[in-house]
């Protein structure tokens, strides 16, 4: 829902379940003025409407198979996919230098900075 605030012209968006939608405290804002509703418009209706708008992919996934019930049970219905590109060679290279460095701070070599002569580098 789209609410406003006819004396403010203020706008607040709510997301609203169906038993949230029987509650008019909903459309209320804090001082009790009751709210207008501006626009209604179903969740799944502006994902459809707005996806391309955030660089996305729309599905759609049946629940006439088992892996389509399976996701609406686990996800309500709606779910998401999220992808990047992974470098999984540079992902290992830094897992493997962040271990050499913790192997390095096990040695005792005197003092915090790793010279043992004294000589801080002035």
């Amino acid at each position: 829902y789209v609410l406003r605030n006819s004396s403010t012209g203020e706008e607040k968006i709510v997301h609203l379940n169906p038993q949230q939608e029987q509650d008019p405290s909903h459309f209320k804002d804090e001082n009790g003025v009751e709210l207008d509703i501006h626009e209604k418009e179903p969740m799944v209706e502006w994902m459809a409407n707005n996806y391309k708008n955030f660089g996305c992919n729309l599905e759609f996934v049946t629940d006439r198979s088992g892996e389509g019930t399976q996701f609406v049970k686990g996800f309500g219905g709606i779910g998401g996919i999220l992808r990047w590109k992974v470098d999984f060679a540079e992902m290992n290279a830094f897992e493997e230098a962040t271990d050499l460095d913790y192997d390095d701070d096990d040695d005792d070599d005197g003092d915090d900075y790793g010279f043992d002569d004294g000589d801080y580098g002035f």
